[in-house]
């Protein structure tokens, strides 16, 4: 008999960076060794991944990590097990048209973001770490709606925050040419795992067999990824077959090296997470960075590598 597992993707629909669960479905290597996977992703209006992950709505789920450090400093027993991405997908993201050519050039102009504790904090650091008064930007909420370069040109705004640079900055109609894209750790921001992946703590104490058997698949799907793009363009025609495949090869080929620390995947590292949870304290998002150390594991990677020391 087969074990079902639900897994739980981070985004509003299925996108490139899943692309290591998508192979491995689509290959039938979770069968294979005896998992029924179900790939989805959350309704909003229940929540993100982690809230159905901590209502036991889902085994595994896809997060942001500094959610995960939220959720643990109240106590929550969640626990990273493998990191997905080793940078910052974020962007700020203006147009050519708007003469904007650095952050503290967003003083006086209309600037749309999201605008929660997280996101108004990294771009009042990035904006003065560019010698800018974050106070003089006016703020546009635009809830979870994701601006396209598309809109900016439109007039809407004059730039918006929290654009993917390897997905929701490339679509849209603008040419490239005329865009300006900034990944945000090119510009100030902490280092950060952008996305984990993980599990309640009673799952690592209940089945340890069966999250490593998980964790060598994926880990397997992300690798032949990386290896055979085309076998991710051929899932994605399944699981998003509403996009292009130019966008989807163009993405997978900008989203790819963030996947991979010096060769290996899912490694977590120190060097990361450390400075991220101070800076997050910093900011009052967390309520102190200490305890970091508490919200992952190493013990379950295929390659058993453990958290790099700092």
């Amino acid at each position: 008999m087969s074990a079902r597992l639900r897994v739980v993707l981070e985004y509003l629909h299925p996108w490139t960076n899943s692309a290591g669960f998508f192979v491995a479905s689509h290959q039938g290597w979770f069968a294979q060794e005896g998992l029924d996977v179900e790939l989805t992703v959350a309704d909003p209006s229940r929540g993100d991944s982690l809230a159905y992950l901590s209502r036991y709505e889902a085994d595994f789920a896809v997060f942001p990590s500094n959610r995960l450090l939220v959720r643990r400093a109240a106590h929550e027993p969640l626990k990273a097990v493998a990191a997905i991405n080793h940078r910052g997908m974020e962007t700020i993201l203006t147009t050519t048209a708007t003469g904007i050519t650095r952050p503290r050039e967003l003083e006086g102009r209309r600037l749309a973001l999201n605008p929660t504790p997280r996101g108004l904090a990294m771009v009042r650091h990035l904006v003065e770490a560019d010698g800018g008064d974050f106070d003089r930007v006016v703020v546009v909420n635009s809830g979870a709606r994701e601006l396209l370069a598309d809109d900016v040109a439109a007039g809407e705004v004059d730039a918006t925050f929290g654009n993917y640079w390897a997905w929701d900055a490339l679509l849209g109609r603008l040419p490239l040419e005329d865009r300006v894209i900034w990944p945000v750790d090119d510009i100030g921001a902490p280092p950060y795992h952008s996305y984990l992946l993980g599990t309640q703590e009673s799952t690592l104490q209940r089945n340890p067999v069966l999250v490593r058997s998980l964790l060598a698949i994926v880990e397997r799907g992300y690798l032949a990824a990386r290896d055979e793009p085309g076998l991710a363009l051929e899932a994605f025609e399944r699981y998003v077959p509403y996009f292009p495949r130019e966008t989807l090869r163009a993405s997978l080929e900008l989203i790819t090296p963030t996947w991979f620390h010096e060769g290996r995947w899912g490694q977590v590292r120190a060097e990361l997470v450390q400075p991220y949870a101070q800076w997050l304290a910093d900011y009052g998002v967390l309520p102190s960075a200490a305890g970091w150390e508490d919200s992952f594991t190493d013990e379950f990677l295929p390659s058993q590598v453990g958290i790099a020391a700092a």
